[in-house]
């Protein structure tokens, strides 16, 4: 988000606009934590991992009352348009806001799930599953070393991608997300076909419809009497200096969703689909909901 927010105030300045800054989000917008950002104020953040900003969930927001304080405080300091960097909630917010008080907002897709639609990946999503395949790799080596089966759970309550590509880039032997019934019994019995089941890597999301790594690993250790180990990734996944790749992509958005709002642009999400920039309207962001990729799954069974 950093990369994004960098290159949201640089592109601003550079056409004349005077760029601000909301603190803690939606609620820093009702309580008038608002400043102004030029040029030094972001420099250097472009490799930190996060929001200078910082951010908060708003119960307060959800409120027309709350919305309607927030207007106020954005019209006070001459606000006309928000680049709004998160995921379904914050772009449902964007949306309502806009409707009811007309401020012109553009979104950037700004969560590791990689689940909204409209692009192709979104900001934070490298990065999160190159810091899940590092710590995998290194599970791997305790895993030959001393003959143990490790379930390891990623994020992603109702989205496996992260799930998918940690386990194809890992060599995981089994790969459970939320879009897929797991079949257990299955996966058991083609743990029979080993002498000893054991020295294996499965990755589990953690909104599995069969359970999380937990679960599965004491399901596991009873049906064959093996040592088994839970790692849950958790937020470890959510930090860190991004990636190249992440970078570029938040730099390319956030550049671009200033560019839609001084082109008279709003209530749609700027991403990147095939290499270019693209807008769609925020609404189908969160109704349409990116899918999975099948096919990786099935290559991932192929090989394991």
């Amino acid at each position: 988000m950093n990369a994004c927010l960098r290159a949201a105030v640089r592109y601003g300045l550079a056409h004349d606009v005077e760029m601000y800054g909301v603190e803690n989000g939606y609620q820093g917008m009702i309580e008038g934590r608002i400043r102004p950002l030029g040029h030094e104020d972001v420099s250097g953040i472009i490799a930190r991992g996060g929001t200078i900003l910082g951010t908060a969930r708003s119960k307060d927001f959800m409120t027309p009352e709350g919305r309607a304080r927030a207007a106020e405080q954005l019209r006070s300091h001459g606000i006309e348009g928000l680049v709004a960097c998160g995921g379904d909630g914050t772009f449902t917010g964007a949306t309502v806001f806009a409707e009811e008080h007309g401020i012109r907002a553009v979104g950037t897709p700004g969560t590791i799930d990689n689940d909204l639609y409209g692009t192709d990946l979104t900001i934070g999503y490298d990065t999160a599953i190159n810091t899940a395949m590092e710590a995998v790799d290194k599970l791997r080596d305790t895993a030959e070393s001393h003959g143990r089966t490790f379930f390891v759970e990623v994020m992603g309550r109702h989205a496996g991608f992260i799930a998918i590509d940690v386990g194809l880039a890992t060599g995981a032997e089994f790969i459970a997300v939320p879009e897929t019934p797991t079949n257990f019994d299955a996966l058991c019995r083609y743990m029979e076909e080993f002498d000893h089941p054991k020295r294996h890597i499965f990755i589990i999301s953690e909104g599995d419809e069969y359970g999380n790594a937990q679960k599965f690993a004491e399901d596991f250790k009873a049906r064959f009497n093996v040592d088994t180990r839970v790692t849950v990734l958790g937020h470890i996944q959510r930090g860190g200096s991004p990636t190249a790749r992440d970078r570029i992509l938040a730099t390319r958005l956030g550049a671009s969703a200033v560019q839609a709002l001084l082109d008279g642009e709003h209530g749609v999400m700027a991403g990147e689909v095939n290499g270019e920039i693209a807008f769609t309207p925020m609404r189908q962001t969160w109704e349409r909901k990116a899918q999975i990729n099948r096919g990786l799954l099935e290559l991932a069974e192929l090989l394991r």
